[in-house]
């Protein structure tokens, strides 16, 4: 029989927006901070984000690149170098002005990506073919003044890495391109166990400044699309506006081909809403910072061999590499305890009182499946990193599954408004959510929402048409469509009906 929910947190099948507030709040992962669309990240969410950090940093140094640090503020002049980028980003960007009440001879710019500085600094360091490539990766702070606001997903300041890499020649500088997207895929498809839909942007949701930009889309629970990474090849745009030239071996001064590529802490909300559930979160092990609670059970004259024995057990995992925690603490109780890590979204929960003991076993909760089991005490560590593996593998069947079930192909506009969703919801100004079941069909389409994959004829007009008429964007071209979705790509633009010359992804979007 299923536990009763956390009654604090409001089910996804009533308010999917609601729901999302209430588990990173209840979570404890961050908080509102005093500056309109700014969050706090309290220590929860940071060691999330830190997690985050450290499986896309091992993987950026494994393919040769070395982090770096440039400054936050921008000259406004920069941006006038590269006409469609500063286009793309001034409704955005707040500036700095004034300084100890004298203003300033020229506006700076609070960074909204850094294009802009490193093609300076690259313009100075760069001077021949032997200087190149160039691959480097930073990790800093952005601003981007939202209208519209959510926790993670869309605030006015954000953290992320963000690399930037100069090459030789347009082969090198695309082969980085592709190789960066299988990196983040490889990460947050392995590590966050989120599947994902790849594939280019169309010209209308490319990134600002760049010839293309490809992209990982991941799919809510709501069945709306969230920009997972994104890649961009930037041609020789922004090396013509800052001058980045180099001598190439044929003795020919030649502009530098440069590539651009970023995660954020939307990461963050892409966990929170692809595997949390009425409980709260489900932290894939992988990137949880607390892979295992422990919780000794029992009353008092039990308690002093309770707690030694789940002292050794937690050495034990922490021996083997297992992130694992003893909550011993008298004042609550182990029911409490119980509730209050699955709302957590810690991984395994392992309980041990007097009768385990006795038995020589231990008790192992899973908080993907809320399935218990009893274990034999010794070589406990085994079978936990074992089910850990488990746990891993068995929450990405289930989000590709959900994936699969909230994904149709659309031969018209009207089908195409159906499976996408009819309501608005998303931001903390707009939060009437859809619901978040798991059937399939008509009435799931309607009420949950999904991607829809379209024909395009490649026009902008009939992209601009399908989002002011089901307010669902292009997501991407996809590389290819997977085989156990069964899907055909539709062979009529769902707008004008003239043959298609692309299957594009539709969703809404965060």
């Amino acid at each position: 029989m299923a536990k009763e929910a956390v009654l604090e947190i409001t089910p996804q099948s009533r308010d999917f927006s609601r729901w999302y507030i209430d588990v990173i709040r209840k979570a404890d992962l961050m908080d509102y901070a005093p500056v309109r669309g700014c969050i706090v990240f309290k220590p929860d969410g940071f060691e999330l984000w830190e997690r985050c950090q450290a499986g896309l940093d091992r993987r950026f140094k494994e393919t040769g690149h070395r982090n770096a640090y440039f400054p936050t503020l921008i000259p406004a002049s920069f941006f006038e170098k590269e006409k469609e980028h500063v286009e793309g980003f001034n409704p955005e960007l707040p500036w700095v002005t004034e300084v100890g009440g004298e203003r300033l001879e020229e506006p700076l710019a609070l960074r909204p990506t850094s294009e802009t500085v490193i093609g300076y600094m690259y313009s100075q360091w760069i001077h021949s073919y032997r200087d190149l490539p160039v691959l480097i990766n930073q990790w800093a702070n952005v601003f981007r003044w939202e209208k519209r606001t959510l926790p993670f997903l869309r605030t006015s300041e954000f953290l992320w890495q963000e690399g930037h890499t100069a090459h030789a020649t347009e082969e090198e500088a695309r082969a980085e391109v592709m190789r960066m997207l299988d990196v983040y895929t490889d990460f947050v498809e392995n590590d966050l166990s989120i599947p994902v839909y790849r594939g280019q942007k169309t010209p209308s949701e490319k990134f600002a400044g760049a010839v293309e930009t490809y992209s990982l889309e991941a799919m809510m629970k709501d069945g709306k699309a969230v920009q997972a990474a994104t890649s961009h090849y930037l041609g020789t745009n922004f090396a013509a506006g800052f001058n980045i030239r180099f001598l190439d071996r044929d003795n020919e001064l030649k502009l530098v081909h440069t590539t651009s590529w970023g995660a954020s802490t939307r990461l963050l909300g892409c966990i929170v809403m692809v595997h949390g559930d009425d409980r709260g979160l489900a932290l894939p092990p992988l990137i949880a910072p607390t892979q295992v609670i422990l919780i000794p059970i029992g009353g008092p004259k039990d308690r002093e061999r309770v707690v030694a024995e789940a002292r050794m057990i937690l050495a034990e995992l922490q021996a083997a590499g297992i992130r694992a925690r003893l909550d011993d603490r008298e004042e609550f109780r182990p029911g409490w305890k119980f509730n209050e890590y699955e709302m957590r979204g810690i991984p395994l929960r392992v309980e041990i009182g007097p009768r385990d003991l006795d038995a020589g076993q231990v008790v192992l909760a899973r908080r993907d499946t809320l399935e218990k089991m009893a274990v034999a005490r010794p070589g406990v560590a085994g079978v936990v990193r074992e089910l850990l593996s488990a746990i891993q593998q068995n929450m990405f069947r289930k989000a590709q599954t959900f994936q699969a079930e909230h994904s149709f192909s659309a031969e018209d506009m009207k089908e195409l408004a159906e499976i996408v969703g009819t309501t608005e919801a998303g931001t903390e100004e707009e939060t009437a959510g859809a619901g978040a079941g798991g059937e399939a069909g008509g009435e799931a389409r309607s009420r949950i929402g999904g991607f829809a994959l379209a024909g395009w004829c490649g026009r902008g007009e009939c992209e601009a048409r399908v989002k002011e008429e089901t307010k669902a964007t292009a997501r991407v071209i996809p590389f290819e469509i997977p085989s156990h979705l069964h899907l055909t790509p539709p062979k009529r633009c769902v707008a004008c009906g003239e043959p298609a010359r692309f299957p594009v992804w539709f969703a809404r979007a965060y």
